[in-house]
């Protein structure tokens, strides 16, 4: 493999979220997980008693502890061990959340034990060389924020700037990539179409009046950033799924572009003149017949969540971004729910492929990040899904780095220095025929 076609900066990396990891949180999402984790618990076998893993994850499903985040996986107390085993993984990126609720708990007021922990973080990263990739928003918000109406009001997004400027003032020299808002767009659906999640609305409008009031706060934040800093690299990191085609029918061919338009291009197109890059998070294809929101697809494959898994799809998702828009595209998601390692090295090697198709087609394509480091609170579905390079035992809280993570760490490495070296073969067979 030539060495041009990945640079010595290309950001390899894991992905992780402050309300998924930290533990210890108080926001609108532990509120919510006090108030429904029996309820939860009882639906559980009707929403997940038909997966084939039903039996092994039964037991937890039907615990309401299952759906309270607690003490998650306790990445506040072990973050400098963590890192150390991102690096073990030869991964030179890590993407994380800043918690809103940590930095201001009490509106107005900001707490300097939070400011120390994250200043703390972010040294510890440099120290250990790690690229940051930052995320302001990973959809948490304080409980004085969430009673004032929370994004559902255009006059509450004053409260938002307001955080973005004080972390610029505390941390803004110690990152140079910034994603303003994680998945908005699922967000907003789930929050206030669906109904899933907190506060658990069902009103289209509602939807996107938030929608609306989301793009209007990223634009904002971008501000905030570049009067801070001119060579910020800001972005977001947005759901995109690869919306195909199950038969040639005019419906068929009409709802794909609407799909596609609506949930991969409405957002981005109204933020673009406030990216630098476009963060990519990648899990879904869908298969579409006719007209129709939700996507028939193959049953060949299903994760422990029940998705159907297409990795190789998701070259066609990053390539359209890319050629809608031209900028550079870092993947900020990437990743399934497998808690047995059985289909993780095989996502992992099928999406390789397609970054590397990707690259020799000329995107400019600037980094990939797995997603998760370690596993972590999958919000409404609780502690059961597994989505960890690293598992973690919550009861101990000790790390095991799975197999796969072993596997995909020798990849890079011989991604990144492909001339003879000391490496076991099969490293170099297996990017032989990733490419």
């Amino acid at each position: 493999m030539k060495k041009s076609l990945f640079e010595e900066d290309f950001l390899w990396g894991a992905g992780i979220s402050a309300h998924q990891v930290e533990g210890g949180n108080d926001n609108n999402w532990t509120e919510w997980e006090l108030a429904s984790a029996t309820h939860l618990a009882k639906l559980a076998s009707n929403k997940y008693g038909y997966l084939p893993n039903w039996p092994k994850i039964k037991t937890l499903a039907t615990d309401p502890r299952n759906y309270v985040s607690g003490r998650a996986a306790e990445h506040k107390k072990y973050f400098k061990q963590d890192f150390e085993t991102l690096r073990s993984l030869n991964l030179n990126t890590l993407r994380f959340s800043i918690e809103w609720s940590r930095i201001e708990p009490v509106e107005g007021e900001f707490n300097k034990t939070a400011l120390r922990y994250y200043k703390a973080y972010f040294n510890e990263l440099k120290r250990q060389g790690i690229t940051p990739v930052v995320t302001l928003w990973h959809w948490t918000t304080p409980k004085w924020f969430e009673r004032k109406g929370g994004f559902l009001k255009r006059s509450n997004i004053k409260y938002f700037e307001r955080f973005v400027e004080v972390v610029t003032k505390a941390f803004g020299n110690d990152f140079t990539y910034v994603a303003i808002l994680n998945e908005p767009m699922v967000y907003a659906f789930y929050s206030f179409r669906d109904g899933k999640w907190p506060p658990q609305e069902e009103s289209w409008l509602k939807y996107t009046r938030v929608v609306f009031n989301l793009i209007h706060a990223h634009r904002k934040a971008a501000k905030v950033l570049l009067k801070f800093r001119q060579d910020y690299k800001i972005g977001i990191a947005h759901n995109v799924a690869d919306f195909y085609r199950g038969d040639s029918k005019l419906s068929t061919r009409i709802n794909v572009k609407v799909m596609n338009y609506v949930s991969n291009f409405f957002f981005l197109d109204r933020i673009k003149k406030y990216l630098d890059f476009v963060g990519v998070n990648y899990y879904f294809a869908d298969r579409h017949y006719g007209f129709g929101m939700f996507g028939k697809n193959p049953d060949k494959n299903r994760s422990d969540l029940g998705w159907s898994m297409e990795p190789a799809r998701i070259s066609n998702a990053v390539h359209g971004i890319w050629c809608r828009y031209k900028k550079p595209v870092i993947i900020t998601e990437n990743g399934v729910a497998d808690s047995t390692d059985k289909y993780r090295k095989w996502w992992i090697g099928e999406t390789l492929k397609e970054i590397i198709k990707l690259k020799k087609r000329g995107v400019n394509l600037v980094g990939y990040i797995h997603w998760s480091l370690m596993d972590n609170f999958e919000w409404a579905e609780g502690h059961w899904p597994k989505f960890g390079l690293i598992s973690v035992n919550r009861e101990t809280g000790e790390r095991k780095v799975r197999p796969s993570a072993k596997w995909f760490a020798g990849i890079i490495q011989r991604i990144c220095n492909p001339g003879p070296r000391s490496e076991p073969v099969t490293a170099a067979k297996e990017v032989d025929r990733l490419k």
